[in-house]
């Protein structure tokens, strides 16, 4: 099938089952949406994406990614993202289709793999978000793993073996390196994801980069660039973006002081915290608190 067939056929699956849940196959997310959003920030996860209809924007660090149908989108660690759609409509929503990127998944395929079938992985590490057209059989199997959707006795057995096909697209695809390095024990994104998720496990702390780069098996210098290479991201700015999103999550759910919530995400002064929120989501956190739970309200 041509991309334009399967892109009608794939937007017509995802439109038809994206309200649907649970869905018959394990791992598989559908996301339709109806109109564009005002950015708002969140933390994204190791995934495979796939646009169908419409288009979405990522801001990771000073770098922005636009994505739309017939693209996909890959994330390699855990990001702190800000992103809106900028193409949805009633007529024309936004669809996706995407999978959890699992390393294990992932290094059982390597392994599978002869050893002159695949490229070496680069040393340097790449960046931890990409963006690029998808090929024609990467939409083709994607295409039959939702058809699996309308044959539920099937995807117990079928569901696991496409998905096995996508990976493998992915690792020999335009974005191989990024994808394979997701799987590879000794890879320089394995070691920088380590540093990663202490951040996020610990955002409360205090951060040094010497014990950091020593979790990482690297020199404080080469760990730096590298972080920065993947996260678009300083540590320490990481560090604020999991703060922040924390914060902001506290707000949405909990009646404490705003002072006492800066101070349980690991700031020091009330002020430094209410400055940068209010930086990094265009409101002070009591105004944006009072919103968010009043959306909230509206939506229960």
């Amino acid at each position: 099938m041509y991309p334009d067939a399967l892109l009608t056929e794939l937007r017509a699956l995802i439109d038809r089952h994206a309200t649907r849940t649970p869905l018959a196959v394990e791992g598989l997310m559908l996301t339709r949406a109806d109109r564009p959003e005002a950015p708002s920030a969140s933390l994204a996860r190791p995934v495979l994406a796939i646009v169908a209809q419409g288009s979405k924007r990522l801001i990771l660090g000073d770098r922005v990614h636009d994505y739309g149908a017939g693209q996909y989108l890959v994330v390699s660690v855990d990001l702190p993202v800000g992103g809106h759609y900028t193409h949805a409509t009633p007529e024309s929503p936004f669809l996706a289709c995407g999978l959890a990127l699992e390393p294990a998944k992932i290094a059982a395929l390597l392994l599978d793999a002869s050893s002159g079938t695949l490229p070496l992985p680069r040393r340097p590490a790449p960046h931890g978000l990409a963006v690029c057209d998808a090929p024609a059989e990467l939409l083709d199997a994607a295409v039959r793993l939702l058809r699996l959707l309308e044959r539920p006795g099937d995807a117990r057995v079928l569901g696991p073996l496409i998905e096995k096909e996508i990976l493998w697209r992915l690792i020999t695809g335009e974005q191989g390196a990024l994808v394979r390095q997701i799987g590879l024990a000794d890879s320089q994104l394995t070691h920088i994801s380590r540093a990663i998720h202490w951040i996020r496990d610990h955002h409360t702390e205090t951060l040094r980069i010497d014990d950091l780069a020593r979790l990482a098996g690297m020199s404080a210098s080469p760990f730096h660039r590298h972080f920065r290479a993947v996260t678009a991201l300083t540590p320490i700015q990481y560090q604020k973006r999991i703060r922040l999103q924390e914060a902001r999550l506290l707000l949405m759910s909990s009646a404490e002081d705003v002072a006492d919530i800066g101070f349980a995400v690991g700031y020091d002064s009330a002020s430094q915290f209410s400055r940068e929120y209010r930086r990094a989501f265009g409101r002070p956190p009591g105004q944006d608190a009072v919103r968010l739970r009043g959306s909230t309200h509206k939506g229960s």
